[in-house]
C-alpha cells in the first residue's frame, strides 16, 4: 500500500523492554503497536470507546491476520499506516502496515477484522462508525 492511501499514520519508537532475547520485537508487541494507532485513529475522528461502552456498545476484533516482513530492534523508529474499511454488512477491517524509518522497510502487513456488539450480545455498526468506512458492502 502507498504512503499517501492511508487515513491515518502514526510514528513510534521501538522500546528496549519491548524486545525477546533475539534483540529483536517479540511478535506479540506489534499487535499492541497497531492495536494503539487504531485507537487513536477513532479517537481522532470521534468514535468514543467509552461513550460507546456507557451506552452498552462493544467494539471487538474477530480476526487478525498478521505478515511478519522485517524484524523491528530496540531503538528503530517506525510508521504505522491505517485504513479503514467494510468487510461486510456486520464487519470492517482495518488494514495497516509498519514501515522502519528513514529507508521505508516493510517490518509487517496487518489485517484486522471488527465488529461492534449492541446491548443484545448481537453485531451492529452504529452511524458514526459506518460513515468511516471507504468502500465495501453497504
Amino acid at each position: 500500500m502507498e504512503r499517501d492511501s492511508y487515513v491515518f499514520t502514526c510514528e513510534m519508537s521501538v522500546r528496549d523492554y519491548e524486545c525477546d532475547m533475539q534483540g529483536i520485537v517479540n511478535n506479540s508487541v506489534y499487535q499492541n503497536y497497531i492495536e494503539h494507532v487504531r485507537h487513536l485513529y477513532l479517537k481522532k475522528v470521534g468514535i468514543d470507546f467509552s461513550e460507546y461502552t456507557r451506552q452498552g456498545i462493544n467494539l471487538v476484533v474477530v480476526r487478525a491476520e498478521l505478515d511478519y516482513k522485517y524484524p523491528l530492534a530496540s531503538g528503530d523508529s517506525f510508521v504505522v499506516g491505517l485504513t479503514m474499511c467494510r468487510e461486510s454488512t456486520l464487519k470492517f477491517a482495518f488494514y495497516q502496515d509498519i514501515f522502519r524509518i528513514p529507508d521505508h522497510k516493510l517490518v509487517l502487513k496487518a489485517k484486522i477484522i471488527g465488529t461492534a456488539l449492541n446491548k443484545r450480545g448481537r453485531p451492529e455498526i452504529p452511524e458514526a462508525l459506518a460513515a468511516l468506512f471507504t468502500s465495501g458492502v453497504e
